[in-house]
């Protein structure tokens, strides 16, 4: 299932996966998601790989889903039996695997991210964009409610007020606008955007592997929980997992040593 519109990379210890369909701006098809799916459980699955990356190459990071195969109905159909019978349906699946992957996931916006396409990089625990990229929830502008856990998640990015004020206008906000309003952590020169994030994720991709998936675990599993006593056992927990691991020894040894530690990822 390889339709050369998804390029996916392992550059070890970063994961790649990037949207190739620049004459449409990256609009994606069915057959891009399954795609998307397959390279992210991949991604999942190898333990040398520690930051998953998604970006979009050409002008565009993607305007959502292909309008052409929306108009045919095409994207609510997907190979697995199990996903057919979702109800979350296809880009359910796809946004809530991303946003539970126990590993660092960075967007690389790179242009235009509006509609599913917005919902998938909110998917991503931390977004990058360049000078040139534009943001829109666009769902409201076609009669439509966001989905693909849009309404679940922006709300947690930027606040209720701003999420409601962006999905119930429609409005098109550029990237500096983004920034201020804490939807991108960081704007970057056009040029420069896949070295900035490639270079943050391999400066996570050094660090304890264990540590920081654990930390991403508790960061969300609070924010969804909402209970400070569970969030404490959760973190006492945790703790004593890290506390056996060989990283943490490693740490110890170099915080002794007054040295640069060198975490293995185990």
């Amino acid at each position: 299932m390889d339709s050369n519109e998804i390029i996916f990379r392992k550059e070890k210890p970063l994961a790649i996966i990037t949207l190739n369909r620049p004459e449409k701006l990256n609009a994606i098809t069915p057959t891009m998601l399954q795609e998307m799916l397959a390279d992210l459980e991949e991604a999942e699955k190898d333990d040398e790989l520690k930051v998953i990356i998604l970006t979009g190459t050409g002008q565009g990071f993607s305007p959502g889903a292909d309008a052409s195969g929306l108009r045919r109905g095409e994207t609510r159909e997907i190979a697995s039996r199990a996903e057919r019978e979702s109800p979350m349906g296809n880009w359910g699946i796809f946004t809530q695997r991303l946003h539970e992957t126990r590993k660092p996931t960075l967007a690389a916006v790179n242009g235009m991210c509006a509609g599913v396409a917005f919902c998938l990089a909110l998917g991503c625990d931390i977004r990058f964009a360049s000078e040139q990229a534009r943001f829109c929830t666009v769902f409201v502008r076609r009669g439509m409610v966001a989905s693909s856990g849009g309404t679940f998640l922006l709300p947690r990015v930027v606040g209720v007020a701003k999420a409601l004020e962006l999905m119930w206008s429609g409005d098109i906000i550029d990237a500096r606008e983004a920034e201020r309003i804490g939807l991108v952590s960081r704007v970057v020169p056009h040029d420069q955007l896949m070295a900035v994030t490639e270079e943050f994720a391999l400066k996570l991709a050094k660090g304890p592997s264990l540590a920081i998936e654990l930390t991403k675990y508790l960061v969300y599993q609070g924010l969804e929980s909402n209970n400070f006593v569970s969030d404490l056992k959760a973190e006492a927990w945790a703790q004593s997992v890290c506390s056996a691991s060989e990283d943490a020894k490693e740490g110890l040894r170099a915080f002794l040593e007054k040295r640069a530690p060198v975490f293995k990822g185990k």
